[in-house]
């Protein structure tokens, strides 16, 4: 049998090729991937699906074996970067790509640009994202050329950007770019067209604008989703504030720092609509999603099994003993994750956990959780209910005081919502992972989801006292697991 053409995806740390990844294997493709160090796909879920293969763009060299008996090639090698040979460095990468692809004799580079009219004045970045599909096209391999805006989805730079000024931001003081108009697409219909053009030969050798249903301003894209999230807030317009003075502002209010950020809201002064339709007329299968479905679809993904697939970015790591712990805030939520290695076997770590809140009670300040329910029950909440079970007997669905249990796979997870009253969602979550010699790490993660500005507030005020509790209650736990070993 024919095994199928070999696709080649670039960039699968970044947002577009780990997402086309999975729906190429979906539809038979074999797939192999060119990264710089394959321990960066760790977690991955489908790494081990995929060849791969290191090498490096900037590197010619290391091309070769990449494109051998490659059909067709997406590139999606990008970087955010205000530096003064960036242009230079993005161009030479994709020669390199190009010309090995060529000798190679890949059939078909698909690449993925941006929008804006090349007469503008365009921004140093878009402009480069122009040049980079002139560059590929200069290899003599026929050139499928995707370009489009904010692209929204859980995980894309430019919809985090909004997503978390929003959020955090009640009155926003915004400069002149928030009145330009804007043609954001969602990534499903980004994945969409990406998928569909290896089987779509009028798309080969065209430069494809694409679009959603809805052309908004970034400030209309802001207060739509202000709406969704059933927050209210003012926008205030300054026309001075320039791109420099945005990006710093950007950096202090959301995760993004002024590297990134500044490229960013440069490319924001452009007016960016699709302004040939015929991906229309080359893709009529494909249904456009409304930004404010798109938004809803990513929000969706605001819990711990969305983001699992995720590459975390931790804003701060710390040693606690020989310990560490990291902090990270990851598509708006801020997650906070513990490790311990337990000298004993993962199922009488797994039990230890168990045990936590039953009727012999807390590992850990008692106190403090009886406090803490109490102050629920004031504000209308659940407050601290009685649980009563056996360790051996707990099911998805249960209680534990103001938690539910939502998901246990034995010995290896669970997985608790809190049902008290919070300005979010929280998660607290343990999982036992077999280490050597009868050890067991042991991972407690904590997820909160935010509502607003108040939600970021609570957490932030309450952070002391939950480093408290969080940070010895894992430690209860090793300490429960040996002496379990010792009776």
């Amino acid at each position: 049998m024919d095994p199928g053409p070999i696709i080649l995806v670039t960039g699968v740390t970044g947002y577009i090729g780990s997402s086309l990844i999975p729906y190429l294997l979906e539809a038979g493709y074999r797939v192999r991937v060119l990264v710089r160090n394959a321990n960066r796909l760790g977690g991955r879920t489908w790494s081990s699906s995929v060849e791969i293969i290191e090498g490096d763009v900037l590197r010619p060299d290391s091309l070769p074996p990449v494109m051998k008996n490659v059909d067709y090639a997406y590139y999606f090698i990008h970087s955010m970067s205000d530096t003064s040979d960036f242009s230079e460095m993005e161009a030479s990468a994709a020669r390199n790509f190009g010309d090995a692809a060529s000798n190679a004799g890949v059939k078909r580079i698909l690449y993925l640009g941006g929008l804006g009219h090349p007469d503008s004045d365009l921004s140093t970045h878009l402009r480069s994202r122009h040049q980079t599909g002139e560059v590929l096209r200069e290899s003599g391999v026929p050139v499928t050329e995707f370009r489009a805006a904010i692209i929204v989805g859980a995980g894309s730079i430019s919809f985090e950007m909004i997503r978390y000024m929003t959020e955090r931001v009640p009155i926003m003081i915004t400069p002149k770019w928030v009145s330009m108009k804007v043609q954001p697409i969602s990534i499903q219909n980004v994945i969409d067209y990406l998928v569909q053009a290896l089987e779509v030969p009028e798309s080969e050798g065209r430069i494809i604008e694409i679009g959603g249903d809805d052309v908004l301003t970034y400030g209309e894209m802001m207060k739509e989703y202000a709406r969704i999230r059933d927050l209210r807030r003012l926008l205030v317009p300054v026309p001075v504030l320039t791109p420099r003075l945005s990006s710093y502002w950007i950096q202090w209010v959301t995760p993004l720092n002024a590297k990134v950020a500044k490229p960013l809201i440069e490319g924001l002064r452009n007016e960016v609509i699709v302004r040939d339709n015929s991906a229309r007329r080359i893709f009529p299968e494909i249904t456009l999603i409304h930004y404010h479905d798109a938004v809803n679809r990513a929000l969706a993904r605001l819990n711990p099994d969305g983001i699992k697939s995720s590459q975390y970015t931790a804003q701060a790591t710390f040693i606690r003993g020989n310990e560490p712990i990291r902090r990270m805030n990851v598509e708006g939520m801020i997650i906070e994750r513990d490790e311990r290695i337990i000298p004993a076997p993962t199922e009488t770590v797994f039990s230890a956990i168990r045990s936590n809140g039953d009727d012999n009670g807390r590992m850990f300040a008692g106190f403090l959780w009886q406090l803490r329910g109490m102050l629920d029950c004031w504000v209308g909440g659940v407050g601290l209910r009685q649980s009563h079970f056996r360790p051996s007997d707990l099911q998805v669905g249960d209680s534990l005081d103001f938690w539910r249990v939502v998901a246990i796979e034995p010995n290896r997870m669970i997985r608790l919502l809190a049902e008290m009253k919070v300005p979010g969602q929280v998660w607290l979550q343990f999982e036992t992972i077999p280490d050597t010699n009868q050890s067991t790490k042991l991972v407690q993660t904590t997820y909160f989801a935010p509502r607003g500005l108040i939600g970021h507030l609570y957490w932030y005020a309450l952070y002391p006292l939950h480093r408290i509790v969080f940070s010895n209650l894992i430690r209860a736990i090793g300490l429960h697991s040996l002496a379990k070993i010792k009776n």
